[in-house]
This record gives structure tokens, C-alpha cells and sequence, in this order.
């Protein structure tokens, strides 16, 4: 009976703590599995695919019991300058997820119930959260709010219009009303990058930051741009079939380039500060949900180059992401074990303690 009691109270607090950002998981996991597709490892995609439905489904379930008997704390989070972004993970986990039911299972039903799910959701979380950080009295320092979470504005916007784009055919809507959506949504997450990554390298050049700062999320950089590259990518490839997207394929193919290219610029620099972080730091490494955030870039980044490649008829770039799907799997992986180390260390913890 006590042990019970234990367990039910160590679950109870790990429900109120839920990270706003844990959908990051659904996120990477999603991504993975379609970058393991690409290159035919069919297995790892397919049990990368049905454990994500299963991600999905829990963490839902979960958000919802907070909701329900953690409303204060719920509310706390999605007010707070520096963890409301993170509840755009949901969205963007998603439109990943949805995009996985295109490519691996080609399921065009449950993958447009998704689409409605990310559409609406980022249409309640975006409004919801700008409104209640704009009209707060008190607010904090830049340096004490903005990160890379704040980029999960760009990736779920992204997000939106690449599973749109991919269910064009598929929508009860006229496929060219359907493909300028995309094509609008495309165009805000590029804006959105270009506002957010401003303030971002402003923080990071001119504030002291300590390595425990430094957090995984900041891979977000090269993620944002990645996932901007592969909504660009998947109109490029949509054009032929909405004579406004031939009329600005110039323009398209430009601005994907333009952002696969800073995406590219930020992988070394990003490897050298977490080498900072780590190694001349000495900031332990150690399992938290915000690797998710690091896992789903690589991912991005692998599915965005390949699919660059074909957009713009440069099979020499398919070089990149032939060995960046290596570094992807083998990070979530990695990731993925010490997910399940942390759980299962603390829950044997209290077994032990009982």
C-alpha cells in the first residue's frame, strides 16, 4: 500500500512538472523515422513510426490529466515568457506525425485529422500566447527569456504548411486554395525566423551566458531553417500544379536555398559551443527533455537536404544527408536510453524506498 502511494505521488509530481516542450520527442522521433524511410532502412522507420503513434497518443493523454488537476501550474507555463513557445511542440509533433502517415503508410485520413489538429492548435496556441506576453505588466529581461524555444514559432508554422502541402489532393478544399495556404504559412514561418533569430544571436553576443544556459533547444537555430528549407523544397516540387507557385519558382528556390545555406552555417558553431558546454565547461552530461530539441534538427536537416536535392535537381547534395541519417538515428538512440534510464532510475528509486 505504500509503495503505491509512492508511485502514485512520484507520477502525480512528474504530471504537474510535465515540460511544456515534451512533444519535442514526437517531434524527432517523427522526423527520424521519415529521414530512415528516405534511405529504405524500412524496419527502423517503421518501428520509429508505430512507437511515435504511441508517444503521441501518452503524452496527449498526459497533457490532458494537467490540464484537468494542474490547471495553475498549465496556465504558469503558458504565460511565462521563456516556456509558452513550448507548447508549440504539440503542434508541430502533429503535423510530423501526420506526415509520417503520408510517406510510410500513406493514410491520407488519420493524417488529415492531424492536419486539422496541428492547424487549430497553432491557430489557439500562436494568438494565445502573444496575447497573454504582450499584455503581462511584468515581464523579463531579454537575456532571461528568449532561447531557442522561441524558434518552435518558425517549426510549427512550418510545419503547418508542409503537411498541408502534402494533403493537397487529399483536403475538401480546391487544391490551389489548399497550396496557397501552404504557400502563406511558408512565407510567415520565414518572417517569424528572420524576427526570432535576430533577437537570438543578440542575446547570445551581447549577455554573458553560463554553459547550463546553453541548452540543447539552441540547435533549434539550424532546425528552424531546416524545416523552412523543407516546406520550400515540398512547393518547389508542387509547382507544376499551381501556376502561382511556377509564376515565383525563382523566387522559391532562392529563398529555400537562402535558408538551407544559414541552416548549414550553423551546425559548427553550434558543435563548438556544446563542446564548450561539455567539455571545457565540464557540464555533465545528462538526460533531459530538451535533447529532443537537439535530436529534431539532425533529423530535419537530413530530410530537408534530400529533399533539396531533388527540388532543385542537385543529386551531388544528396552526399549531405546520406551520412547525416547515420548521426540521426544513432542520437535518438542515444537520446531515447537515457529517456528510459532517467524513468526507469527514479521509479526504481521509490520501489526501493517504499
Amino acid at each position: 500500500m505504500e509503495k503505491t502511494k509512492l508511485f502514485a505521488s512520484t507520477f502525480l509530481h512528474d504530471l504537474k512538472n510535465l515540460h511544456t516542450a515534451y512533444f519535442a520527442l514526437v517531434m524527432a522521433t517523427g522526423i527520424v523515422s521519415i529521414a530512415a524511410h528516405n534511405y529504405n532502412f524500412f524496419f527502423v522507420s517503421k518501428f520509429l513510426f508505430h512507437l511515435n503513434i504511441g508517444a503521441y497518443l501518452f503524452l496527449s493523454a498526459m497533457y490532458i490529466l494537467r490540464v484537468i488537476f494542474y490547471f495553475p501550474s498549465f496556465s504558469a507555463d503558458a504565460s511565462d515568457h521563456a516556456k509558452s513557445p513550448g507548447l508549440l511542440t504539440f503542434v508541430a509533433g502533429s503535423c510530423v506525425l501526420g506526415s509520417q502517415f503520408v510517406i510510410i503508410l500513406e493514410n491520407f485520413q488519420i493524417a488529415t485529422l492531424l492536419f486539422y489538429t496541428g492547424a487549430i492548435a497553432w491557430l489557439a496556441i500562436i494568438y494565445t500566447v502573444f496575447t497573454s506576453l504582450t499584455v503581462k505588466k511584468e515581464k523579463p529581461a531579454i537575456n532571461n527569456a528568449i532561447s531557442g524555444v522561441w524558434l518552435l514559432i518558425i517549426v510549427s508554422t512550418q510545419s503547418v504548411s508542409i503537411l498541408g502541402a502534402q494533403l493537397a489532393n487529399y483536403l475538401p478544399f480546391n487544391h490551389e486554395q489548399t497550396l496557397f495556404f501552404s504557400l502563406i504559412m511558408f512565407l510567415c514561418g520565414c518572417m517569424f525566423y528572420i524576427i526570432v533569430i535576430t533577437l537570438i544571436v543578440y542575446r547570445m553576443s551581447f549577455f554573458s551566458m553560463k554553459a547550463e544556459e546553453f541548452a540543447p533547444p539552441y540547435w533549434i537555430n539550424m532546425g528552424a531553417v531546416a524545416i523552412s528549407t523543407l516546406a520550400g523544397s515540398t512547393l518547389i516540387l508542387n509547382a507544376p500544379s499551381f501556376e502561382l507557385l511556377t509564376s515565383i519558382l525563382p523566387f522559391l528556390k532562392g529563398f529555400t536555398l537562402f535558408y538551407w545555406a544559414i541552416g548549414t552555417w550553423w551546425i559548427p558553431l553550434i558543435v563548438i559551443l556544446g563542446i564548450w558546454r561539455h567539455i571545457f565547461k565540464q557540464l555533465p552530461l545528462k538526460y533531459h527533455p530538451q535533447y529532443w530539441g537537439m535530436i529534431f534538427p539532425m533529423g530535419m536537416y537530413t530530410v530537408c537536404t534530400f529533399k533539396l536535392s531533388q527540388a532543385l535537381g542537385l543529386p551531388f547534395l544528396m552526399a549531405i544527408p546520406s551520412f547525416f541519417v547515420y548521426i540521426a538515428i544513432v542520437a535518438w538512440g542515444i537520446a531515447a536510453a537515457g529517456m528510459f534510464y532517467s524513468i526507469g532510475r527514479d521509479y526504481l528509486f521509490v520501489s526501493k524506498h517504499a
